[in-house]
């Protein structure tokens, strides 16, 4: 179906997303609880760093005066310098030249396929991949950048992550390809991209000459060993991070989706273009949100912190869901990622979760896109996002499990 959708889609409501089309599913549908309990928006809940609100005050007259749009030395040097905590890169990252901040990681992620589509020249309509399910701002910045988007199916069979060895065998697409996205930990089934898989991405990226675009928002959040980085893996390469673009926030890390800051990095010459699209088109962010948004990615205690809190989350489902739904604890991120096929599909479990036990999830074939063969990825799963207090958590899942055909 992919070579159905353009740039026309967003606005005939071919594409909607997946908010509006749950809206629709539930729509004239009481809930069936006097306590209903939302888990469909991943928009973190924990307690954000105690110090924000004084940073942006001590930075308040930033207010007055345009603000950067490659980003405060300060700023950039905080996150070169996290980076090279997080990923053991201390001193192998260029701020000046390898990052520039964004309005969290969806604006980075988006404007990014422009400059990815420019440099394929000579493809008449190149392919933007991506994993499926997907975040939906790849597939905005595909049909705003006019790519066709191709959708890799990421499955409990390929691991919850796209097949690389099934791409490999399609020169003809990899030849067109202008970007690939990939996610780890992934959104929405918590599976961790390893070295050997990212190398692998990377590999196919330089070899075909497109942009390897990962998105590490859920870094952070992991249950065993942290997960390794995208550039982290380059940088162990003779190439650094030609071809490769890592995008990360305060979002989830943090606490702060309502901030809106995050950042990319990598490819100097890739992120030189990027400015460039970013300083005609692209937002600041403001010099007071930058100054604060500094401080944050240098302190580590707030993070330890909410790591915990969702990890005694995960021990509450682990509790509760045992083996149900084929629940395994995944390895990062917030999400449940939860098999509904034995009472129907996802949409049928989230409209039947609502209507008799007022608890509102999202069905996941709201989250993927349908392939050419008519099946989607996500039509058995339903997605849980882990966001309220253990408490609100524990009822919820209490709820689902009473939950059949």
């Amino acid at each position: 179906m992919s070579d159905t959708l353009n740039l026309a889609a967003l606005a005939d409501g071919t594409i909607l997303s997946p908010f509006s089309r749950l809206r629709t599913l539930l729509d004239g549908t009481e809930p069936g609880h006097a306590k209903p309990i939302d888990l469909t928006l991943g928009e973190p809940r924990e307690t954000m760093p105690p110090f924000v609100a004084a940073k942006i005050a001590e930075a308040e007259a930033l207010f007055a005066k345009y603000p950067p749009i490659r980003g405060s030395d300060e700023l950039r040097g905080a996150i070169a310098d996290w980076a090279g905590r997080r990923f053991d890169l201390a001193g192998q990252i260029d701020a000046a030249r390898e990052i520039l901040p964004c309005n969290g990681s969806r604006e980075g992620l988006f404007y990014a396929a422009f400059p990815a589509v420019g440099r394929k020249r000579g493809v008449p309509r190149p392919a933007i991949l991506m994993c499926n399910p997907f975040y939906q701002a790849y597939l905005g910045g595909a049909l705003a950048a006019g790519a066709e988007p191709v959708f890799l199916d990421a499955t409990a069979d390929t691991g919850h992550l796209p097949d690389l060895a099934a791409l490999e065998a399609d020169p003809d697409l990899l030849a067109r390809t202008a970007a690939l996205y990939l996610c780890s930990p992934a959104n929405p089934q918590g599976a961790v991209a390893d070295a050997t898989y990212i190398a692998r991405a990377l590999a196919l990226a330089r070899q075909y000459d497109f942009m390897l675009f990962f998105d590490e928002c859920y870094s952070e959040i992991y249950s065993g060993a942290p997960p390794v980085g995208a550039l982290q893996v380059a940088a162990k390469t003779p190439e650094r991070f030609r071809n490769l673009v890592v995008f990360n926030s305060l979002s989830k890390r943090s606490n702060l989706p309502g901030l809106r800051s995050g950042f990319s990095a990598g490819d100097p010459e890739f992120m030189a273009t990027l400015f460039e699209v970013r300083n005609l088109i692209g937002p600041q962010m403001p010099g007071p949100t930058q100054h604060a948004s500094a401080a944050v990615w240098a302190e580590e205690q707030h993070v330890t912190a909410n790591r915990l809190a969702y990890s005694r989350k995960y021990d509450i489902a682990d509790a509760v869901l045992g083996d149900r739904f084929g629940y395994k604890r995944p390895a990062g991120g917030f999400f449940l990622w939860l098999d509904m096929s034995q009472i129907g599909d996802g949409a049928h479990a989230a409209l039947t979760l609502w209507k008799r036990f007022g608890v509102k999830v999202i069905p996941g074939a709201y989250l993927a896109q349908t392939g050419r063969d008519g099946t989607n990825p996500g039509a058995n799963y339903v997605r849980v996002a882990l966001v309220h207090d253990p408490e609100t958590i524990r009822e919820a899942l209490e709820r689902f499990v009473h939950v059949s055909a």
